[in-house]
């Protein structure tokens, strides 16, 4: 069976609730999550000592401990585990960050193609970047895709609308509307 017909086919017994099917999909896209929890950890700046291959199975663990979660296609399941591993990535940072209650942080999101090696994040940032994501999430799904597809998992703009079965310009387009609301978010939680 071609690798795509058998993610085809897998995704859509996943949809069904069917575990061994999550369990199966899981283990064929083990490397490329693996790789997008590395990239998720390299985004935190040391903010979490916990390792790719941690975070991953907390994701996995995660991932096939809800019953309603749906996947339509390969792209909303990498969506889907890179959110789990943003949420871990975050949750983690905001237990550190928990004795450490203090100065407001300002937020750059890179507008490059590529997130850069440097932008390295600090607890109390990736906290306040999670929930303005949250909020955008709950406002515009799809743009949150975007951003935690490039900004966390470090797919390119191409990368992301071949996934999402969409041109390059289109996400491009997105990522631009995503900053931009998520820039408006945090300058509203700074003034407030």
């Amino acid at each position: 069976m071609a690798l795509q017909t058998q993610l085809d086919t897998l995704i859509q017994r996943a949809d069904r609730a069917d575990s061994a099917a999550v369990d199966e999909l899981f283990s064929l896209l083990y490397g490329e999550l693996h790789r997008l929890a590395q990239h998720a950890l390299r985004r935190d700046g040391g903010a979490i000592t916990v390792g790719p291959t941690t975070l991953l199975h907390e994701a996995y663990l995660n991932m096939a401990g809800r019953p309603d979660v749906a996947f339509a296609d390969r792209s909303r399941f990498l969506a889907y585990a890179s959110r789990a591993m943003r949420g871990l990535v975050i949750d983690f940072a905001r237990r550190r960050q928990a004795s450490k209650r203090g100065r407001l942080l300002e937020i750059t999101l890179s507008g490059d193609e590529e997130p850069s090696a440097d932008a390295s994040r600090s607890a109390a940032e990736l906290v306040q970047i999670g929930d303005v994501l949250g909020e955008l999430a709950a406002l515009e799904p799809s743009l949150a895709e975007v951003v935690d597809l490039h900004f966390f998992c470090g797919f390119s703009f191409a990368e992301i609308g071949a996934l999402r079965r969409v041109s390059e310009r289109t996400v491009q387009r997105d990522w631009r509307k995503a900053r931009l609301l998520m820039h408006r978010a945090l300058r509203e939680d700074a003034l407030a």
